[in-house]
């Protein structure tokens, strides 16, 4: 943010300082990351700077080699599915705890998010023992319904934000005029929120499609995503396929994140026209 005209030499070299502390910060926690890109053009099975040559031979694998494409199929289907029981629950529950006649609000907050505090190996621990009772470990279901569970928190948190500048009166009017309560959420609520649902849903398909850790211990190989592909890969065997994967993931998430961005500043926009 600029500062004003008036600011004074010390303000203006505080402000400076701050500056360019945030831009070595982020050139030290972006630089690591795109030095992988380069080395997935490289035409050498090591990894060596400078490169040797350029070559598009490690996405040719990554795109045309059957275990790769399996893991991107089961990171699309279990990211997906997952995405979509994640918002419809995140969703509902956040306009249950929007209400404010709601007892024991925080508790059931606190309990719905718990996902996001609780450290994933114990998560996926647990899940692993539960499932073990009920036949779901190996299988699609399980994986989808565990990713849901990590999902779950980043829409009620993102819808939450959104409802709290929601004018209730809206849907009371709605319902006044001879809305059922379905046409009143679908009209009037779900338009006015929607850059919320949508973030969440965003969020949540990133939290899905990175998730590693509960694959590791609820996967099957046929269930195998990318993320343990990968990691997989570099257990066993390091190949330079592995930095095509990851550089796909950087534009992948990029893309992502540039969306929310985009939503961010048109719900924005949206506040100030109200």
């Amino acid at each position: 943010m600029a500062l004003p005209s008036y600011a004074s030499r010390g303000e203006r070299l505080t402000h400076a300082a701050y500056l360019g502390f945030c831009i070595l910060v982020f050139i030290f926690l972006v630089t690591p990351i795109l030095v992988i890109v380069p080395l997935s053009f490289s035409s050498e099975p090591w990894f060596t700077y400078p490169l040797p040559g350029l070559s598009l031979r490690w996405y040719e694998d990554f795109f045309g080699n059957e275990r790769w494409v399996v893991a991107i199929k089961n990171s699309a289907i279990v990211g997906f599915a997952s995405t979509l029981l994640a918002t419809t629950l995140g969703t509902l529950a956040a306009l249950g705890l929007s209400r404010g006649n709601l007892p024991y609000r925080g508790l059931i907050m606190s309990i719905l998010i718990s996902p996001m505090v609780v450290p994933v190996v114990i998560t996926a621990v647990a899940m692993y023992f539960a499932y073990a009772l009920v036949g779901l470990n190996n299988s699609y279901l399980g994986l989808i319904l565990a990713h849901t569970a990590l999902s779950t928190p980043f829409v009620v948190i993102t819808v939450t934000a959104t409802l709290t500048g929601f004018d209730r009166s809206l849907t009371r009017a709605a319902a006044s005029l001879g809305a059922a309560p379905w046409t009143v959420f679908r009209i009037v609520t779900l338009p006015i929120i929607a850059p919320g649902v949508v973030s969440g849903a965003l969020f949540a398909f990133v939290t899905s499609w990175d998730e590693v850790v509960v694959a590791l211990f609820l996967a099957s190989p046929e269930q195998r995503t990318l993320p343990r592909q990968m990691f997989s890969g570099i257990r066993e065997q390091i190949s330079p396929t592995i930095t095509a994967a990851a550089t796909f993931l950087i534009v992948f998430a990029a893309l992502l994140m540039t969306t929310l961005e985009l939503l961010r500043r048109r719900s924005e926009r949206l506040a100030r026209g109200r």
